[in-house]
């Protein structure tokens, strides 16, 4: 016997989950609905399938093929107008010449098809129906029938008043070709509707056929489809659950990796090469399909996410359904009945009301309360920069195509021939990134000087001292093992201005970049790090005293944090004559970020190792060789602001009526110690290319952003790690002090932070209140707006990528300065009212 699955639904109560794919094909434990269909009908023996498609007709027809890999054949009837359900079966008219069966291709049943095939031959009837007993028959055609299973009477969706049976027509039957002789081709006609009753009044034979026991659920809504995968994880189909049990109810499809920390409660499916990190928890009944991934402390209960999507740290579902390709990003939440489309992102910190529905290719902002439904518009990414340049999720927001894409928007900007070098760090995650903008550039037209993977320093020098255009740098976030940090530079070796990542970011989202001809299409030479570094070398010893220190003998305790400084220091330490212990010293391919737990946990270590050896110092240079962190003789770590004072002190100790630049964040301390040497404190934006654009000014000797970053204008003007501790050595030696001693000669200065969550849509307001209510005690409006309250202050600043704003305090005592900063975050959060 052949059979005709009908699969020409839309789905639209489905939405929107069936915005990009027909109703049949939305996925059940793994797969489309419409497969597991396909599996009972051949577990029958029926292996002949004609399907009926109208709605994305090819979403189907590419999936299934012709059927062989099922071990079936399959072939197709399209209707290019909606004919309804017998009207599209009578297309395939001509394929159907012997009693065939007719089933829907999005309900997912488990009957025993073979006894209903008999019971109709038994009969000898025209249609046989297969009916079932439901506890609520109001959403379904209720069907009578005598003692021998003669249908007597149809009844279409019945109130309560009408219903006198709790049987219903389930949509599977059994039918005899002379049933086309009824109506007529390429016009609408339902079977329920209109054939059925009208073979009833005929008094043809039609009967129905009360299934005994077995599982059905037409999925025609967002909580059916729930309940029908919860029903297939909980074994009250009998359906096979396409992946491996490994015990506690929870199957596994091959490649899932579940890390040993994570906590899962039964039943759950995850699919092929899905991911469960460390601490995450998963609530049984939920489906995670392939290649998904749910990090680290992420919470899923009783939720759905198709293939492909990303749940991020921390991040919480609770009855919800994802849709592939989405991203769900850390402390984001997702209420019950809430549903998101394929190919959104759900910012940090969002969240998602019960029963809200987000269409496909939509984003909702960080922090955002969302409690209507996204229909209309997409926001998309709100832009491509951020303080750090291009920064996303590996193989989330980054991924090579993204990477060759912008490759190609970058050098669109640039004049054809130009030359731009690409670096990255040791990770193979961004040698992947790196390539794909290796790729996107030459299209372009535009040369490549592949300088491979040399310290940050080093690529920003000999950017700015070649006849290079730009650069690019790719690297891991020192702080997310997650995220990718995409650098691009200008013809100086400095992050680009906001005008050219605006003119960049223009020309991605418009899709507007340039396509050479053959012959233009641009070259890549990969260069000898050798020369590279070399060439950076040649500068850095113009401008070190290496004599004075190779006198002192410094022993120092080094941590090179995986990172790729590791050969050029040493040979730095070496000729400046320093004794080194090394720790971390091998460049790794796979982990360089630390949490702040960890980079705290490895600075105690620093401490304590450094103590013990009586060294005159510990030193951490990150892995992009751009911030060091510090450890006194005595063991105290010093935090970025307390080396920033060290430097500005040695520096203006030798540049007298000197100018140090440093972050409108920056202590007063600064300004005590400038006055001792007749120098000045001139402050900037906190944006990094704010810092290193005051490197290029008249009279500033040093640069420092208060976290271990400085740049040093007699090299260049980039924060560089590498000059920054030879010139911390240099100056000690010179002038015969411990790092103790100057640390102990600093002016005492108590500083605390806090930070306010504030929607995008009220940040301007909150800017202009806060101006007009402190305009009499407004220091000079450099970034944000900076209270001055004599011997205290207080700075609110706006964050630039995300809907925070960061406050900035600085008292007399640790306990005043909190306390303050409390204030003003209380301030901030009432004028969001």
């Amino acid at each position: 016997m052949k059979a005709v699955v009908m699969a020409g639904g839309e789905g639209s109560r489905l939405r929107p989950l069936t915005i990009r794919r027909p109703k049949p094909m939305v996925p059940i434990v793994g797969k489309p609905v419409m497969e597991h269909i396909l599996n009972l009908l051949k577990r029958h023996g029926i292996t002949e399938v004609v399907i009926t498609v109208q709605y994305l007709a090819s979403n189907i027809e590419d999936y299934f093929g012709n059927g062989s890999q099922l071990g079936m054949r399959i072939t197709y009837s399209r209707e290019d107008v909606p004919l309804g359900t017998a009207g599209s079966v009578k297309n395939a008219e001509d394929q159907l010449t012997e009693p065939f069966l007719v089933i829907s291709g999005d309900a997912l049943t488990d009957y025993d098809l073979t006894e209903l095939i008999k019971y109709h031959n038994e009969k000898k009837s025209l249609a046989t129906l297969l009916l079932a007993h439901v506890p609520n028959p109001l959403e379904y055609g209720v069907i009578i029938t005598n003692e021998d299973g003669h249908i007597t009477q149809f009844l279409e969706k019945p109130s309560w008043g009408e219903v006198f049976s709790d049987t219903i027509n389930t949509g599977i039957y059994v039918l005899d070709p002379k049933i086309f002789s009824y109506f007529e081709k390429d016009k609408q006609f339902d079977f329920s509707q209109e054939l059925f009753p009208m073979m009833l009044k005929q008094g043809d034979p039609i009967y129905g056929y009360v299934v005994p026991e077995g599982y059905w659920c037409d999925v025609g809504n967002l909580s059916e489809y729930m309940r029908a995968n919860a029903d297939m994880l909980q074994r009250n189909v009998q359906l096979d659950i396409p992946a491996r049990h490994i015990g506690n109810n929870i199957w596994c499809e091959e490649g899932v990796e579940i890390d040993e920390d994570a906590q899962l409660y039964g039943p759950v499916y995850l699919g092929r090469d899905c991911k469960v990190r460390a601490g995450a928890i998963i609530h049984g009944p939920s489906m995670i399909g392939s290649y998904s991934i749910v990090d680290e402390r992420a919470q899923v209960d009783r939720s759905i996410v198709w293939n492909n999507s990303y749940i991020g740290d921390r991040a919480e579902l609770r009855g919800a359904i994802v849709g592939s390709s989405t991203n769900i990003k850390s402390k984001a939440v997702m209420f019950e009945g809430s549903v998101i489309g394929d190919n959104s992102i759900i910012q940090d910190g969002a969240i998602i009301q019960p029963n809200v529905k987000i269409w496909p290719d939509k984003e909702v902002e960080a922090g955002a309360v969302v409690n209507t439904s996204i229909i209309w518009g997409s926001q998309g990414r709100r832009s491509l920069f951020s303080r750090y340049g291009v920064t996303g999720l590996v193989n989330v927001d980054l991924t090579p195509e993204f990477a060759t894409k912008l490759g190609a928007v970058y050098g669109g900007i640039l004049p054809k021939g130009a030359v731009v070098c690409l670096n990255r760090d040791t990770h193979r995650t961004s040698r992947m990134i790196k390539r794909g903008i290796n790729a996107g550039l030459p299209s372009a037209g535009v040369n490549v000087h592949d300088i491979n993977q040399v310290p940050l320093p080093v690529a920003r020098y000999y950017i700015r001292t070649t006849e290079s255009a730009g650069g690019v740098h790719v690297s891991m976030s020192p702080v997310d093992r997650r995220v990718v940090e995409i650098k691009i530079f200008d013809q100086n070796g400095l992050d680009i201005n906001k005008t050219t990542e605006r003119k960049i970011e223009n020309l991605y989202f418009r899709e507007d970049f340039r396509r050479v001809y053959l012959d233009e299409i641009g070259a890549i030479d990969v260069l000898s790090t050798t020369d590279v570094v070399g060439h950076y070398l040649e500068g850095f010893n113009r401008v070190v005293d290496y004599d004075v220190v190779r006198k002192r003998k410094f022993q120092l305790v080094v941590d090179y944090a995986h990172g790729s400084t590791n050969e050029m220091m040493a040979r730095i330490f070496n000729d400046l004559g320093c004794e080194v212990i090394v720790l971390n010293s091998g460049g790794e391919e796979t982990t360089t970020a630390r949490t702040p737990d960890e980079l705290n946990k490895d600075m105690q270590r620093l401490a304590t190792i450094s103590s013990a050896l009586n060294t005159d110092m510990g030193i951490r240079i990150d892995p992009s060789g751009e911030r060091i962190s510090v450890v006194d003789d005595r063991g105290r770590i010093l935090d970025g602001m307390k080396i920033l004072s060290v430097m500005t002190s040695l520096f203006l100790r030798r540049h007298r009526n000197g100018i140090v630049a440093a972050p409108v964040t920056a202590p007063s301390a600064l300004q005590h110690i400038a006055k001792r040497y007749d120098g000045t404190i001139q402050y900037t934006k906190v944006l990094p290319h704010a810092l290193m654009t005051a490197a290029g000014r008249e009279g500033v000797v040093l640069v420092g952003d208060g976290s271990g970053q400085f740049a040093f204008p007699e090299l260049h003007p980039a924060f560089d790690g590498l000059l920054a501790i030879a010139k911390l050595l240099e100056l000690l030696a010179s002038f015969d002090m411990r790092l103790s001693e100057v640390v102990d000669d600093l002016p005492a200065y108590y500083m605390s932070s806090a930070r306010v969550t504030c929607p995008w849509e009220h940040k301007g307001k909150v800017m202009r209140i806060l101006s007009e209510q402190y305009r009499e005690r407004r220091s000079k409006p450099i970034d944000g707006i900076k209270i001055d309250l004599g011997k205290e202050w207080v700075l609110i600043l706006p964050d630039a990528d995300s809907p925070f704003f960061h406050i900035f305090a600085e008292s007399v005592s640790s306990e005043q300065a909190q306390a303050l900063a409390e204030k003003y975050a209380r301030v901030v959060s009432g004028l969001q009212q």
